[in-house]
């Protein structure tokens, strides 16, 4: 059996918290295990329903597609589609037509309506694969992509032509594995650093791929070609990942880039925007491969000993004037990922709501904070109020009710 030593934060059952907001009340709270076959068994019920791949366990995000609800993880296991008040109603990979692994991070062409994704699987270090699923809820294009070494693909990112790839430093260790570590992925300083750019509906094969001075990112907030045949793309980026920590994720270095690609030089050249502490990047996805102004983070504890705790701020960068904003939420609070909803289709890119979890490390309780983004800096425009500490997650998106 693992020992405390080998858990790590990457690996566990997944948690999903949500909150029913309606006519401007909150209708309800609730958190339900996501039933991997070892939840149901812990719970004493029968096994979810649907087909399973390598690995049950999904615990790192939550999408609305296709009129259902997804939870998601890499690598590994299938999506599991969720009820309207959370429960597991199966895993299911997509009605049959995903062969193999998902993604985390499917990104949404505003377009198309289209997901795009970048998928790896644990067990094969030579290729990962471009997934695109369509608006009907099926896999229309599994695409492999010739890599070495079994990188870590956490995210990637979108533009109106092109899907781009984070081929980074981060790889798949055997003797991590055999040392009984449940995530087998370290720093490697001898894999070669790379941006991809592969055209929608290109053969992998014709990815040009752009070397990027070694670093590690896990969000990407948005891309866009230029007129001069270059793309800008923004992430926050680490000096390194999991070159010392076993149990999760270090911050030591990470800052706000804007890195611009030139795949006819194969190059990619990186401007910081903001040294500070931060992680979980999101625009106005509306936006998403097209250009935009504005990118909200979430701060990260400069005091921790490199380890990855939410500060009290969210940040908000205007990439037009280069202004940063600050919404400080005061002492011994703690800022999750926030998210952007517009006020009404067509609305301003910054004309709607920014919405996340802040917790109060004093009182262990947490409140849900909704902001008007026009007012970035001022008292939230609602709060309410959860009497306990909802553990630290990944990632959370607002899924508005159909019709």
């Amino acid at each position: 059996p693992p020992t405390a030593a080998s858990h790590h934060w990457f690996v566990g059952d997944g948690m999903v918290h949500g909150l029913r907001l309606q006519g401007g009340q909150a209708l309800w709270y609730r958190n339900r295990w996501v039933r991997s076959t070892a939840v149901s068994q812990a719970l004493g019920e029968p096994e979810a329903p649907g087909p399973r791949h390598f690995s049950d366990t999904v615990n790192t995000n939550v999408i609305g597609h296709a009129g259902k609800t997804w939870a998601l993880v890499e690598a590994g296991g299938y999506p599991v589609q969720l009820g309207d008040e959370l429960q597991t109603v199966a895993h299911d990979n997509f009605g049959g037509s995903l062969r193999g692994s998902f993604t985390a991070h499917a990104h949404r062409g505003p377009a198309t309506g289209e997901l795009h994704g970048i998928c790896y699987e644990a067990t094969n270090p030579d290729a990962i694969r471009h997934v695109v699923v369509g608006t009907d809820g099926r896999v229309r294009r599994e695409e492999p992509i010739a890599v070495k070494h079994g990188p870590s693909v956490h995210d990637c990112m979108i533009t109106a032509q092109h899907v781009l790839v984070l081929d980074l430093p981060v790889t798949f260790s055997l003797p991590t594995l055999v040392a009984g570590y449940s995530f087998p992925y370290i720093w490697n300083p001898n894999h070669r650093a790379r941006v991809g750019v592969l055209k929608k509906d290109a053969p992998g094969s014709s990815i040009v791929w752009c070397d990027v001075d070694p670093c590690y990112v896990f969000h990407p907030c948005n891309a866009f070609e230029t007129p001069d045949g270059r793309i800008t793309l923004d992430v926050v980026a680490h000096a390194t990942m999991f070159a010392d920590s076993k149990l999760g994720p270090n911050a030591d270095a990470s800052a706000f880039e804007r890195w611009t690609i030139d795949p006819a030089a194969r190059t990619v050249v990186r401007r910081v925007i903001d040294a500070s502490p931060q992680e979980f990047p999101r625009p106005d996805e509306r936006l998403l491969g097209q250009p935009y102004r504005y990118a909200y983070c979430a701060g990260l504890q400069r005091e921790q000993g490199g380890a990855f705790v939410g500060s009290s701020q969210l940040l908000r960068h205007d990439l037009a004037t280069g202004e940063r904003t600050v919404h400080d939420f005061g002492p011994g609070r703690h800022v999750g990922e926030f998210v952007f909803e517009p006020r009404q289709p067509g609305a301003a890119e910054d004309d709607g709501w920014l919405m996340g979890l802040v917790v109060n490390a004093a009182t262990q309780t947490t409140d849900f904070v909704i902001l008007d983004a026009q007012r970035f800096s001022a008292a939230p425009q609602a709060v309410v109020h959860l009497p306990h500490r909802v553990p630290a997650g990944f990632h959370g998106n607002w899924v508005p009710t159909a019709g």
